[in-house]
């Protein structure tokens, strides 16, 4: 298994999927050339030439529309958006087209388009550049949304989606990019809905999604230095969401804290302690705790920053707050 970084675990899902499958082609600004600005297309367009990374005009509406017509014409379009935060420049055509024209077709369409896009806060990017919105996709009927949070899920997440028939959007972590991790060395798929225990425990469950779940394993680390052994569940999919492994998990623990970068109010947190909290309202010892961002636009300051977003001591704060059985939000 070699060692990779997350950028090049997607470069090699792309490549991958483009050699097998003449259909898949990729769509996006600065991808060619450049080889996209966290440099996961570089190299393809020498590869597989401009007919199939297709440089577009700084325009997310018109390209995302491009990848819907493509993918009703038996096309399997990936669309690259620049930074996530541009997505709402083509809410009309993933949200209300992409999402509901097999529904609306009675199943005589499907929708075989792959959305990229990064999320999070990195380097003072600033308010408009550093969202987590995988909320908003997630509450849209007819989109499946994942977040891989490590190489080898990246790479295994990502050439699933590819093959899925039903619009999927993939959701990066730009300070996951540089990240290195094992990736197995031959064909390599994750399921979409299923989530991972990537540390098991027995005090608590700490449950995350992209970057957060490797602030979950921090966290983890920190407690079990204070004879606290904590599980981490990587959820990987919000939609399709794997209830039963999340569930499992907190049976056997009967404590949980939930991570996530979103912002906290109406957000992801707030929808997996209700599932929590409906189905095993009985069996828990402490409220589900939940860890998010301030409801805040991010600033440019790195200090207020880091403030806003979820760090590793603001999940291990939260966690002990649970085995003393006191709610935190």
């Amino acid at each position: 298994m070699p060692e990779i970084t997350y950028a090049a675990a997607l470069n090699r899902a792309l490549a991958e999927a483009m050699r097998e499958d003449p259909k898949v082609l990729i769509l996006g600004e600065d991808i060619g050339s450049l080889g996209g600005i966290f440099t996961v297309t570089d190299g393809l367009l020498a590869e597989f030439g401009p007919e199939r990374i297709r440089e577009t005009p700084l325009s997310e509406a018109s390209f995302m529309g491009c990848g819907i017509g493509l993918a009703l014409c038996g096309w399997r379009p990936v669309v690259e958006i620049m930074f996530s935060d541009f997505l709402t420049m083509c809410m009309d055509q993933l949200c209300n087209q992409a999402a509901k024209l097999r529904y609306m077709s009675g199943g005589q369409a499907t929708i075989p388009l792959t959305v990229r896009a990064p999320i999070g806060a990195r380097n003072s990017a600033a308010a408009q550049h550093s969202q987590s919105p995988q909320a908003w996709f997630a509450h849209t009927p007819g989109l499946r949304v994942v977040l891989p949070a490590t190489p080898a899920d990246a790479l295994g997440l990502l050439a699933t989606a590819i093959e899925c028939d039903d619009p999927v959007v993939v959701l990066e972590h730009k300070l996951l990019y540089g990240e290195k991790g094992l990736v197995p060395a031959g064909r390599h798929r994750v399921p979409l809905g299923k989530a991972e225990v990537k540390r098991p425990g027995t005090d608590l469950t700490l449950i995350g999604l992209s970057r957060m779940t490797q602030i979950a394993l921090q966290a983890a680390e920190e407690l079990a230095n204070q004879d606290v052994d904590a599980e981490v569940v990587d959820l990987r999919s919000l939609v399709p969401l794997d209830r039963e492994t999340v569930l499992a998990s907190v049976a056997r623990t009967r404590r949980a804290v939930v991570v996530d970068e979103g912002v906290i109010d109406f957000g992801v947190t707030a929808e997996i302690a209700a599932l929590i909290s409906t189905e095993l309202f009985g069996e828990l010892l402490a409220p589900v705790s939940r860890v998010g961002a301030l409801a805040t636009p991010v600033p440019f300051s790195p200090p207020l920053e880091k403030a806003v977003i979820p760090q590793v001591e603001d999940v291990t704060a939260a966690a002990w707050k649970c085995m003393q059985g006191k709610p935190t939000r």
